[in-house]
């Protein structure tokens, strides 16, 4: 997702800038240009060389390395940026780029650059809450900043509080929000569903389906780092949801039909796809239910159709899309969804197509809308859902 951007991370004079390696190495694995400076202090605990050899980029440190004598190299590193991290960021710097202080080649390179910003602050608790480190926080933020919040756990210097780096995985999530994907979502609401539902028969037993949630949480991810606002009506899913979304965990069908029909007004795009089901125990039992001699039935009704109520209670402008897992007769089964339920397009699978359906990384979907069909290549679910959602964009209003 960062081919063709420049990442500028600057590393200063905390214990926790071996993270920062960790980050280096990750952002080249996305295909970014790493460009690391860091600050004297910072050269005592990581060496130069370390981000030199993961990066493949030289290592600025002194201002007036004579190595950059053709070139302003702090302006030439702003103009060459698409995004600066600072991370650790020690108390110390933070205090000199809320008051402009520029006396090295990190403080100045940043103070020049125009790209977002992020300041991830790692020290030690007292320190981080500190009223002047606070103050100086606020500053930051004033300034268009963004402040990435500390963890919290036992810190270097044997205490336990808020003030650690977060882990290399959480930096990176920030960096691509911000320069992943084109924001063309910028104040859009998407409203998604995923996983399976659970139906109790009682205290023990439930009746579920075997959806993981992949699918949509990888709509839920495409439509954030596209700059939309998400929220994530999931059930019991097999996997963790993408950060920066609102999550609304739900378990039953009747749980997710409330919840779905709660939000859906403030949603331009709605991506229903969780495998919600179809049928629910006609009672539950309090109590578990003891195994008998002989065959034992349990009588079911139908659970509340929520794609149909989301296409009769519609608001103008507003895209609906399905999905619509198959064995057979996946096209007309599929066209047929499309029209009953009056939604906009109907993302078709067959569960016997190898690479498709349940707990796979992979799917092969056909995007069944009103002007034709579209048939998507098997791919990963991360770049289907990104067509799926190019689709749904191309039909706001």
């Amino acid at each position: 997702m960062l081919k063709g951007k420049t990442v500028l991370l600057g590393v200063t004079g905390g214990i926790a800038a071996y993270k920062a390696a960790a980050l280096c190495s990750m952002l080249v694995k996305q295909h970014a240009s790493v460009e690391v400076v860091m600050t004297k202090n910072a050269t005592e605990f990581v060496t130069p060389l370390t981000f030199e050899q993961l990066s493949g980029n030289r290592v600025s440190v002194d201002t007036f390395d004579r190595n950059f004598v053709h070139q302003v190299e702090h302006i030439s590193l702003a103009k060459r940026a698409d995004i600066v991290i600072i991370a650790p960021a020690t108390a110390n710097v933070i205090a000199k780029l809320a008051h402009g202080i520029a006396d090295d080649m990190l403080t100045t390179t940043v103070l020049a650059c125009t790209c977002p910003k992020l300041v991830a602050p790692a020290m030690n608790t007292n320190m981080y809450q500190s009223r002047i480190t606070q103050d100086n926080i606020s500053a930051l933020l004033r300034y268009g900043f963004e402040v990435i919040e500390p963890a919290s756990g036992r810190l270097a210097c044997g205490d336990v509080g808020t003030g650690k780096l977060p882990e290399p995985e959480e930096l990176m999530w920030h960096i691509l929000k911000r320069i992943g994907r084109e924001h063309d979502l910028e104040g859009k609401t998407v409203l998604v569903t995923a996983g399976p539902t659970r139906e109790k028969i009682d205290p023990v037993r439930y009746i579920t389906n075997r959806s993981s949630g992949k699918m949509g949480c990888a709509i839920a991810e495409a439509a954030m780092l596209r700059g939309a606002k998400v929220i994530l009506v999931a059930g019991p899913m097999e996997v963790a949801p993408p950060p920066f979304v609102e999550v609304v965990s739900v378990e039953s069908a009747e749980d997710m039909f409330a919840a779905v029909s709660e939000r859906a007004g403030e949603a331009d795009m709605i991506f229903k796809a969780a495998a919600v089901a179809d049928y629910t125990p006609s009672e539950y039992s309090d109590d578990k239910v003891k195994k008998k001699d002989g065959e034992m039935s349990i009588a079911l009704k139908r659970t509340k159709d929520i794609l149909k109520h989301l296409g009769q209670t519609r608001r103008e402008g507003q895209v609906i899309c399905g999905f619509s897992m198959e064995t057979r007769d996946l096209i007309e089964n599929s066209a047929k969804k499309l029209a009953s339920k009056n939604a906009d397009m109907i993302c078709a699978n067959n569960l016997k197509t190898e690479g498709a359906g349940f707990g796979t990384d992979t799917n092969v979907i056909t995007v069944i809308t009103k002007g034709g069909n579209t048939e998507l290549p098997l791919q990963s679910k991360r770049d289907a859902a990104n067509a799926i959602v190019d689709i749904a964009k191309g039909m706001l209003k």
